[in-house]
């Protein structure tokens, strides 16, 4: 079954295409996959407007909000935080993603260049990788020796504390992608002549190094995990439901003015989205 110029002719509305790839999907997997695209794009736009509704609440009401996305390079950290940022009021949020640390900042206490980046009073601030950085790329790449990881590993939950204390909510996502999902997704961005920047030497040891990296990720979670800072996996083989469900994550974790008003379902999906606790199945184990 394929799209004849007559049918689009007959065809005079968006409810008209869309019952008609419908009724034929099972003669046309195109027919599917563009229908589920459509679902896809259709509940995220809804999510979004929540999105906007909850930056509108954050504001007026001067809360502090910081979202760390965690995860192996290609897990979908990126993509899914330029779906979260895509509508709101860029004056009242920011994207941080930091380059290596400079000369001088390497000389000073490891938190102090991002204490600069969190979100001031009716801000929402997300963390493309944060200060875990030092949890487990830079103790497996070698960028840091053992005596400033463990420092780094006694100090981080009461860095944690003392922003929890002071009125700022943390958000903590680790995005979980299997060894070869990775393994597709960079060559993905290989063949791909608009991402091959995204391809770095890291990367190229993500493979490689994948069981080290699957130890410091354990430590940093049965280590980090606190009640007022609880690390949220997400499970990111499908990269449209991981994005879908961090939202809702994020939604679900606030009572602002209109909750629910644009999108009927706000709740993640616990298949998907879930407390980290030990014994806890993940697909980057």
């Amino acid at each position: 079954m394929y799209i004849t110029e007559k049918t689009l002719t007959d065809i005079s509305k968006k409810n008209d295409l869309l019952d008609f790839l419908s009724t034929h999907q099972d003669e046309n997997p195109m027919f599917k996959k563009v229908l589920a695209n459509y679902a896809y794009e259709e509940e995220l736009r809804l999510l979004q407007a929540e999105l906007v509704d909850l930056q509108k609440w954050i504001q007026t009401n001067g809360k502090k909000v910081a979202v760390l996305f965690e995860g192996r390079d290609a897990s979908g950290k990126g993509g899914t935080i330029r779906r979260f940022a895509e509508h709101l009021n860029p004056r009242a949020m920011r994207i941080v993603a930091l380059n290596k640390p400079t000369e001088i900042e390497r000389n000073q206490w490891y938190f102090n260049r991002y204490i600069k980046e969190l979100p001031n009073a009716g801000e929402l601030v997300f963390f493309d990788r944060s200060w875990y950085n030092r949890a487990v790329v830079e103790p497996v790449m070698g960028f840091c020796d053992q005596v400033q990881y463990e420092r780094f590993m006694v100090q981080v939950p009461e860095f944690e504390h003392m922003l929890y204390e002071s009125g700022t909510k943390i958000i903590k996502f680790w995005f979980s992608v299997s060894k070869d999902d990775q393994l597709n997704r960079f060559e993905s961005r290989l063949d791909n002549p608009l991402k091959k920047w995204k391809y770095s030497p890291v990367d190229e040891k993500g493979q490689e190094l994948w069981e080290q990296f699957t130890y410091y990720k354990d430590q940093m979670f049965s280590r980090t995990h606190h009640a007022f800072s609880p690390w949220i996996i997400v499970k990111s083989n499908n990269k449209k439901r991981a994005r879908l469900e961090s939202i809702k994550y994020l939604l679900s974790q606030f009572s602002y003015d209109g909750k629910g008003t644009n999108a009927e379902n706000i709740m993640p999906d616990p298949n998907v989205v879930q407390r980290y606790f030990r014994l806890i199945t993940q697909i980057d184990a």
